[in-house]
């Protein structure tokens, strides 16, 4: 059987995107996707997307991880899926899907950047040198000096797998903060296993508990290894953010075809 895929990336966070609407593409198995995203075996890729119909919304999203695994929602995967949807017909001023987490509107603008709406956060975990908060994924967040200097496939392999989140997996963010309101984040994915140039959810998270302004309108600029995005919320108090969302680019890679 042979597959007909796209590949997206959104700030260095590449993915490979199916149109599913049809049901054309069936069952993948874990070890199909596995080695489709495989960089050294397959196409290559820190995820799969599928594009799938769902009443009441403009599509779905389904998501794996590179593991093969079925995974919690991504966001730089969302913005590419929404880049996708507009490529495949659906045209919106305002794109509402739904994903694992819940339901997500999305806006393209002039320059072609895709803005998505994630979940609001309702509970941050604070600690002496770290946080954790759930914006979709599961998130630890370590402010560090150097960022660029961080072993971040050691260390937060080490965290990922530390005995609190090892079950379950946690993706790890360290985070430089480079002006009031500007920070610099590298992430360590679980599913992945390995830094990814890019995370939505977790430059997400970064941004939340970088907030300049305690309460009301924040927008924090946010440079990553792939590109840049920004984030903009309403904090409530220090537990909880509302109207968050996600922006910056996304792109067409390339279409092609593989045999499964």
């Amino acid at each position: 059987m042979g597959l007909t895929f796209y590949k997206y990336q959104g700030t260095g966070n590449d993915f490979i995107i199916a149109d599913n609407r049809a049901g054309q593409v069936g069952q993948l198995s874990t070890q199909q996707i596995n080695r489709l995203c495989n960089r050294k075996y397959g196409i290559g890729a820190d995820g799969l997307m599928l594009l799938q119909n769902k009443e009441g919304y403009d599509f779905e999203m389904i998501y794996f991880n590179a593991d093969g695994n079925e995974s919690s929602m991504c966001g730089n995967g969302g913005r590419c899926l929404v880049k996708f949807a507009y490529a495949s017909g659906i045209h919106k001023s305002v794109y509402k899907f739904i994903a694992i987490d819940g339901e997500h509107v999305a806006e393209i603008d002039e320059k072609g950047h895709v803005r998505l709406k994630m979940a609001d956060v309702n509970n941050v975990d604070e600690h002496a040198t770290y946080a954790i908060l759930n914006t979709g994924s599961p998130h630890y967040v370590k402010f560090s000096a150097n960022v660029k200097e961080i072993n971040v496939a050691l260390e937060g392999r080490e965290i990922r797998y530390s005995k609190p989140f090892a079950e379950k997996g946690i993706n790890v963010n360290f985070v430089e903060r480079t002006d009031e309101n500007d920070i610099y984040v590298r992430t360590y994915e679980r599913g992945v296993e390995d830094e990814t140039l890019s995370c939505g959810t977790g430059v997400t998270a970064a941004a939340l508990v970088s907030a300049h302004n305690q309460k009301g309108f924040n927008r924090i600029e946010v440079k990553t290894i792939g590109g840049n995005l920004s984030v903009e919320f309403e904090k409530m108090d220090d537990e909880n953010f509302e109207n968050i969302w996600l922006c910056g680019p996304a792109q067409f890679v390339f279409k092609g075809e593989i045999d499964l």
